[in-house]
């Protein structure tokens, strides 16, 4: 019996939970090999899979069932996180393997909230994640990470900025250079450079993930983003309100103009529950992440509740994540996640491999 062909055709047959696609398309099988009576089937996955791993890994033996003459599968399941090639002339960064910009059309979403949650999110699945706030005007990742004011980055050489790290991923933000009380009165041009120097001159560790809190708009930064960074792809946060999705379209053509991929849309404030009664009620309007997301072909990540305690939580420097990592928003939030790695992993399969021309002497 050709075991690996019997392997093949089962997962071809499944669905990849979190990027929607046949298995056979997302996991690598790594080895098949019989062992006594077990046949022991290692599989790749390119995106972290702490949380299901183990759960998908049983449903993969229970679908191999009788399949197999005899032989009990034992399925484990590992991952590694593949790195975006460079990309339109821009060089890939080597400690970092893909840069995540977290942006909406216009302020007040709950893109900040949004952006630390999923950074927190992608860590709990295992993956090494950076969060860089890149709202110079307005940074508010310190606070939502819990971070003391006071609070300055080791140098190194005095060359690098070392990354200020709190629960468990490393941070870069303007508000960790200067005072909280100080106003960024800058232009556009000061504006992208100190973006590019928490960048490329803050020391990452090895990141498989480096999520970038966008400013709202489409200005100087998001231009930035996309002329000298090598981002890999896009999020954007949204409400319902037909204004707010007027001004995410705005930025989903923007990124679409500077060829940065929109892997996904999140929607805020989608429903408010009664904390009283449990009346549920569309304070901003209904399902406008979902037809926002198939007007532009890409997939509605998330839809969280006008709930609270996620500003309660991320103000008081504990988002939801962390805080109340078993809460239905919590577990939203990490759906959310895993989605948006999934869709990162397939970019870096569907690239095209571009062969290398070797020119010899002969």
């Amino acid at each position: 019996m050709n075991y690996q062909s019997v392997v093949e055709s089962v997962l071809a047959e499944m669905q990849d939970p979190n990027c929607l696609r046949p298995l056979s398309t997302v996991a690598d099988i790594a080895s098949v090999k019989v062992n006594d009576a077990f046949l022991e089937i290692s599989l790749m996955m390119p995106y972290p899979v702490g949380s299901f791993g183990w759960g998908l890994a049983t449903l993969v033996e229970a679908q191999l069932g009788s399949q197999l003459g005899g032989l009990q599968p034992k399925v484990t399941i590992d991952w590694h996180v593949q790195p975006q090639a460079a990309k339109g002339g821009i060089p890939a960064m080597q400690e970092v393997k893909n840069i995540i910009a977290v942006a909406s059309g216009k302020g007040g979403v709950g893109k900040s909230t949004t952006a630390v949650n999923l950074a927190l999110a992608l860590k709990k699945e295992g993956a090494s994640v950076g969060l860089l706030d890149a709202d110079v005007y307005g940074p508010s990742q310190a606070m939502m990470l819990g971070v003391p004011p006071s609070t300055r980055p080791d140098t190194e050489d005095d060359k690098y900025m070392l990354p200020v790290l709190a629960h468990g991923i490393q941070s870069m933000s303007m508000a960790y250079l200067v005072d909280e009380q100080t106003p960024m009165v800058w232009r556009g041009p000061m504006v992208s450079s100190a973006l590019q120097q928490m960048l490329m001159q803050t020391k990452w560790q090895q990141l498989d993930y480096l999520i970038v809190d966008m400013p709202p708009g489409t200005g100087d930064i998001q231009l930035t983003l996309s002329q000298k960074v090598p981002a890999t792809g896009a999020v954007i946060v949204t409400t319902p309100q037909d204004i707010a999705l007027l001004d995410a379209k705005k930025g989903i053509e923007m990124f679409r103009k500077v060829n940065i991929p929109v892997l996904g849309i999140v929607e805020n404030m989608a429903v408010h529950i009664c904390s009283n009664c449990g009346h549920e009620e569309h304070v901003f309007g209904e399902l406008g992440g979902a037809r926002l997301a198939d007007q532009y072909d890409t997939r509605l990540l998330a839809s969280m509740p006008l709930d609270m305690a996620i500003r309660q939580q991320a103000d008081g420097g504990e988002p939801t994540v962390i805080s109340e990592p078993d809460s239905e928003v919590a577990i939203r939030y990490q759906h959310a996640a895993l989605a948006l790695a999934s869709e990162v992993a397939m970019l870096t399969k569907s690239a095209p491999n571009i062969p290398s021309i070797q020119i010899s002497d002969d």
